[in-house]
């Protein structure tokens, strides 16, 4: 029991701070906007975080992969089996939440009045769709890249600067140490400013629902039960496709015999790199080889998760119902399947990680900023299975990275390895 409270500590705690301030919400109505600065504060903290914590750590994934045995063809197996996977997870969570939409049927036209009010009605003029690309993935000077407005265009400098860094060599080892320290720093940072989150969102949650009503509460339910569908769909169905693609029905045999306990792991810790050390061990039994291993284990904790791209479809869609979006044209729904990619690559692998991955949402889409409580709660309650997919997940993609770097007869040595 002390160990079960330990792991979910922190999750037991913030969702206990969002129901109380849920029910001072529903109890004292618009009176509970008295606490909403409390709320503010811990807003302003996170957004104060992000632009530094998002380029340190990208930069730093990147920089750091010179080390690497074999890193051409592992990297780029690699990339190519995190793009996949997290594609067919933002497709599958897209129609998920056409099927099921988490607030379809609930009665938010008050809900939608506030959140328009809420937002900054600015007026576009019509820009060219090539120069509409070119203004979504660059800026025009170095400045303008320090702000959350830019989230996209941050992304794009961290990946060249990272990439820069691992070119250069041995002169580069210098920079790249110094954006890993940076990162880890950033990351101690987040972990201090969530001790605060409780007390923040529980007050921010509390002027939401004051404000807003019981209204929203019926969509966080329907969110939490379409996700647990989505769970069981992805973790038994689709995990056993792609060990079947890297190895057969020999595959399939090998993941599941060594998939329990990286599952129960993920379950019991809700955190990704907690998991590291045990799925390094796994994807060894399961006769990963170790470059491999020790490259894809880490890398995926920190940018591949399938289970946060599920999420981030679920808050978008939550997000484009109360603004009113269209979600059913061509370009949004592209728009929501690259925005949940980039969630669960941008998230961090700690308990509490989530809150990157709302910012960049609403940093996007520029929705504002009192809609991050809102959409913070839905990470609160899928933690566990998010957690489940995204870490577990990395287990079985490194089984198919093996076959596209060793072959099909991987299979047959780590057979033999094992037995």
């Amino acid at each position: 029991m002390k160990s079960f409270f330990k792991n979910y500590r922190f999750t037991i705690i913030l969702l206990g701070a969002i129901v109380i301030g849920g029910a001072a919400g529903l109890i004292f109505g618009t009176k509970t906007a008295v606490v909403k600065p409390f709320g503010d504060l811990f807003l302003n903290l996170m957004f104060m975080i992000i632009v530094p914590l998002v380029f340190f750590s990208i930069a730093s994934a990147i920089a750091n992969m010179h080390e690497m045995k074999r890193l051409g063809k592992i990297m780029g197996s690699i990339l190519l089996v995190f793009l996949a996977t997290a594609l067919v997870a933002a497709v599958l969570g897209l129609i998920g939440a056409s099927i099921i939409h988490p607030i379809q049927s609930a009665d938010i036209g008050a809900i939608k009045k506030i959140m328009t009010d809420a937002a900054v009605d600015a007026k576009q003029e019509h820009v060219p769709v090539l120069s509409q690309l070119v203004n979504t993935f660059t800026v025009s000077d170095f400045n303008l890249l320090l702000s959350r407005s830019n989230m996209l265009q941050l992304i794009v400098f961290a990946l060249l600067f990272g990439v820069s860094t691992a070119l250069v060599g041995e002169k580069g080892k210098p920079v790249a140490n110094f954006l890993s320290s940076a990162t880890t720093v950033i990351m101690k940072m987040v972990g201090m400013v969530m001790y605060y989150a409780p007390i923040g969102l529980g007050c921010y949650f509390a002027a939401v629902i004051g404000e807003l009503g019981p209204q929203i509460l019926e969509g966080y339910a329907r969110s939490f039960v379409l996700y647990l569908i989505l769970t069981v769909i992805y973790y038994f169905g689709f995990f056993t496709l792609y060990a079947f693609l890297a190895g057969g029905r020999d595959g399939v045999k090998i993941f599941w015999k060594n998939a329990i306990t990286p599952s129960v792991t993920a379950i019991a810790t809700c955190s990704s790199a907690a998991c590291i050390p045990v799925n390094l061990a796994a994807v060894r039994k399961m006769g990963v080889s170790q470059d491999i291993a020790e490259t894809i284990i880490p890398l995926g904790a920190n940018t591949h998760k399938d289970g946060s791209v599920f999420g981030g479809v679920l808050k978008i869609v939550f997000l484009f119902a109360l603004f009113g979006k269209d979600m059913t044209s061509i370009s949004s729904i592209l728009s929501i399947l690259g925005v949940a990619f980039l969630v669960g690559a941008v998230m961090g692998a700690i308990p509490g990680g989530g809150m990157i991955g709302e910012m960049l949402i609403i940093s996007v889409y520029g929705f504002p900023p009192e809609t991050l409580p809102i959409i913070a709660v839905i990470s609160t309650i899928i933690d566990a299975p998010a957690t489940l997919l995204n870490s577990t997940g990395n287990t079985v993609t490194a089984l198919m990275v093996t076959r596209l770097v060793e072959g099909k007869k991987w299979i047959t040595k780590a057979i033999q390895g094992s037995a």
